[in-house]
């Protein structure tokens, strides 16, 4: 399908599952070509052939974020509907906001004493497995655990069902989705009959406007995918950054107490964990001049967003104490923000320090990926 005068300039094809492929730094040098552009940049999805629109500067992305009546959710494909039901992201409207609401009192911006004493602990206990075994892969060993095991004490999962739900370091195909979605919603069931001292049973519990026993699986296991996921990627390329710019991993180390939620917000920009979301058109309308129609696709590129020269000084660098940072690395402003956001704050902010003065010498054998998180994704 033809696109307007809009189009990608020659060469970048954002339709193409190669160019998610590419390297960062070859897909960073294509997308500051399209923010050139006045506005948003039209190409053709190749899986689907439908028309399509990326939104890549900041002010497109952020107005975007905060007009869900015009930017919509929408449903994820029926199969999935199907096996695993509606997950928060596919919601709009108000059901979504009561989920929200509902799932938020497990983040308050402040945990509890006992709470934050019991991420240190396993924070430690995991830096003292690896500085013992010294893994090839600090991935592995405490990005992706330290994560997974904190959201499944948070929710109360049993012990014994930690290793049969989401894999630590993947479990994101159908089937493995299908098998922790079977072992939360039992555990669902379990905890209405007999409740616990934990968060799971106080979700489950009847409420007018609480989530149903689907509803409640859904939440769960998205909790323990993409929140893992967020805090993994956001760390693995946080200690990267941070290998890369020696200066700037000896000023935090040297004053972590002044720059540590620098570095969390900056490792955030340039991670971008929500680095792009899809959504679809629900009203003819226009974005700084483009007309967008009912039905168009649109792709929301916040990591785009996080290096726009218009909003921040210097964007390809790497400063930890850059301020201020209004970066959308967690979705932006919106209903649709990070739901996980505080969470893997929190995360950074215990895991960071502990890596960096027991493990100096560590640093991520993977990037994450960006192959599966393309547009159709």
């Amino acid at each position: 399908m033809a696109v307007s005068v809009d189009a990608a300039p020659r060469g970048i094809d954002l339709g193409d599952p190669a160019f998610w492929r590419l390297p960062e730094e070859a897909r960073a040098v294509a997308f500051a070509r399209l923010r050139e552009r006045p506005g948003p940049v039209g190409f053709t999805d190749r899986a689907t052939g439908r028309r399509c629109w990326a939104l890549v500067r900041h002010a497109d992305v952020a107005a975007a974020g905060r007009a869900p009546e015009v930017y919509r959710s929408g449903p994820s494909r029926w199969t999935e509907r199907l096996l695993f039901g509606d997950s928060l992201l596919d919601l709009d409207g108000p059901r979504h906001a009561e989920l929200r609401r509902t799932v938020g009192r497990a983040f308050p911006p402040r945990p509890a004493a006992d709470a934050e004493r019991e991420l240190r602990t396993l924070a430690a206990e995991l830096a003292d497995r690896a500085e013992r075994e010294r893994p090839a892969d600090l991935v592995a060993a405490v990005a992706a655990e330290f994560p997974h095991r904190a959201l499944c004490a948070l929710l109360g999962l049993p012990p014994e069902r930690l290793h049969r739900t989401a894999a630590p370091t993947g479990g994101d195909g159908p089937r493995a989705r299908l098998a922790l979605r079977l072992a939360v919603s039992a555990t669902v069931r379990e905890r209405r009959r007999r409740p616990a001292d934990d968060l799971l049973s106080a979700l489950a519990a009847p409420a007018p406007d609480g989530p149903g026993p689907r509803e409640l699986a859904a939440l769960c296991s998205l909790l323990l995918t993409h929140g893992a996921r967020t805090t993994r990627d956001t760390l693995t390329r946080g200690l990267q950054l941070l290998a890369a710019n020696p200066d700037q991993r000896a000023l935090l180390l040297a004053d972590p107490d002044t720059h540590l939620d620098g570095a969390v917000e900056e490792i955030a920009r340039c991670a971008a964990p929500s680095a792009r979301a899809r959504r679809t058109v629900a009203v003819d309308h226009r974005l700084s001049g483009i007309r967008l129609a009912t039905g168009d696709q649109v792709l929301l590129c916040h990591g785009s967003a996080n290096r726009d020269a218009a909003v921040f000084a210097a964007p390809d660098t790497f400063d930890i104490t850059r301020s201020p940072n209004p970066h959308l690395g967690f979705g932006g402003a919106g209903p649709h923000f990070c739901l996980g956001a505080q969470l893997a704050r929190r995360h950074l902010r215990i895991l960071l320090p502990e890596l960096l003065t027991r493990l100096p010498e560590t640093r991520p054998a993977t990037a994450p990926s960006g192959a599966g998180l393309g547009f159709t994704s």
